[in-house]
């Protein structure tokens, strides 16, 4: 979502986006016309009319569940933004039984939270991340 039209989204897609990424974004984009919902997060600058670069991931619960926010000359990460929906989708799915580890990707293996994981973290870590590769 941002300040842009529909139609600087559509281009901003068809021009960029979907380069980068094989068929484009797999979400829809909204447009922000007056930064209401930039005002809502606290991003949009209402005097130069624009909106910083944030990132929310919002659950289907209304939640919000990770962020990120940028200054302009920063780029954002459009792959990483889907691995983090991606690993959010799974934790969810899994009602509280799996966790994504540090740079987890679909396929790859989770953490079980729990007691014995416990002080162990990084020892699990390590070796699930070494199989993994």
């Amino acid at each position: 979502m941002s300040v842009d039209s529909m139609f600087v989204h559509k281009m901003w897609n068809d021009h960029e986006l979907s380069k980068m990424v094989e068929g484009g974004i797999p979400y829809p984009m909204l447009s922000d016309g007056g930064g209401k919902i930039g005002t809502l997060y606290g991003i949009y600058d209402d005097e130069a009319g624009i909106e910083t670069r944030g990132r929310f991931i919002i659950d289907p619960d209304g939640n919000v569940q990770g962020f990120e926010v940028l200054t302009p000359p920063v780029g954002r990460n459009v792959e990483e933004s889907i691995r983090q929906i991606q690993a959010f989708q799974l934790v969810r799915n899994s009602k509280g039984t799996e966790a994504t580890p540090s740079g987890w990707k679909p396929g790859k293996m989770t953490l079980k939270p729990g007691p014995a994981l416990v002080g162990k973290v990084w020892e699990v870590w390590k070796t699930k991340m070494a199989f993994d590769k």
